[in-house]
């Protein structure tokens, strides 16, 4: 009755709304990289490098801005990269996003174990500031507790905008459907592609920035299959924002429950509910097979 009691409580509700915020983040950062024809496996290990420089930058500099700004910095530069590699040199982009994500794994465990001297975690820091604008509501203290999550429910209509109402966004989604034929119309489809590439470099820079500040610090693994899992919210979403949204209130719902079993004791072993995420992961994506369709050129 008490686990009853947790799971339809307004916290629980408010945990879930937040726990979402990395996983719209990095299914927005994968939905305008493949809006514009690229496919971004690679948001795994993008969270990756954002949540480590993040931590890292904070502590050496001691400023919470400069580790921000930093960490995004970084991020950009290796989507620079990525966009050399698949849109230049036109290399399979599955095997680049792989590539990607081991290669970032490496460096973080390599500086972690030579900065920090530990092959598990760093030091722990501040993180961001906590909004304290609804501190008296304890519902909203929750949802809204820091600028991230509410950047986040904002980019819901920003993102949506963008796409569907703005020059740049019809010719983003025109490189993704017809790059031929954009080109012929005088549409530069390199740069569109790149755009969309850096500003999936930037949202997931800020998906891995919260996760390293609610955590107060960087653990080894601490995505922990997060940037896979968004990119399947985005399939499920079918490539729509506000459907994609949805899509991750599933999975944030998911974790909130893992994270909620675990607190309560509950006789369910704990290898079992660790993988819940995973396993609705699978189950949802097997229900949608054959009912989505990506932009027509993704992948080209």
């Amino acid at each position: 009755m008490e686990l009853l009691n947790s799971l339809i409580s307004l916290t629980f509700f408010a945990q879930v709304l937040r726990l979402m915020t990395p996983f719209y983040l990095g299914a927005s950062a994968s939905n305008f990289s493949e809006r514009g024809g690229v496919i971004n496996i690679a948001i795994e290990g993008f969270m990756n490098l954002s949540a480590f420089s993040f931590v890292l930058f904070s502590l050496l500099t001691g400023n919470i801005t400069a580790g921000f700004i930093l960490a995004v910095i970084i991020n950009l530069v290796f989507s620079l990269v990525y966009s050399f590699f698949t849109v230049n040199l036109k290399i399979n982009q599955i095997v680049t996003g792989v590539g990607f994500n081991l290669l970032i794994a490496g460096i973080t465990k390599f500086l972690l174990v030579l900065i920090f001297k530990s092959s598990s975690n760093t030091e722990r820091f501040e993180g961001l500031p906590d909004l304290n604008l609804f501190k008296s509501v304890p519902f909203l203290e929750i949802v809204f507790s820091d600028y991230l999550t509410i950047f986040c429910f904002a980019l819901i209509f920003i993102s949506g905008f963008v796409l569907f109402k703005t020059k740049f966004g019809l010719r983003l989604r025109s490189v993704g459907e017809n790059p031929g034929a954009a080109e012929s119309l005088g549409i530069r489809v390199k740069s569109y592609k790149l755009s969309g590439i850096l500003i999936s470099g930037f949202l997931s820079s800020l998906a891995g920035i919260w996760l390293a500040s609610n955590q107060n610090s960087y653990s080894d693994g601490m995505i922990a299959g997060r940037g896979y899992i968004a990119i399947a919210a985005m399939i499920i979403g079918k490539w729509k924002p506000v459907n994609i949204f949805f899509a991750c209130l599933i999975f944030s719902a998911f974790e909130a429950l893992e994270i909620t079993l675990q607190i309560s004791g509950t006789n369910i072993p704990t290898q079992l509910i660790q993988m819940l995420p995973y396993l609705i992961t699978i189950l949802v994506l097997i229900g949608f097979v054959g009912k989505t369709k990506p932009p027509a050129a993704v992948g080209s």
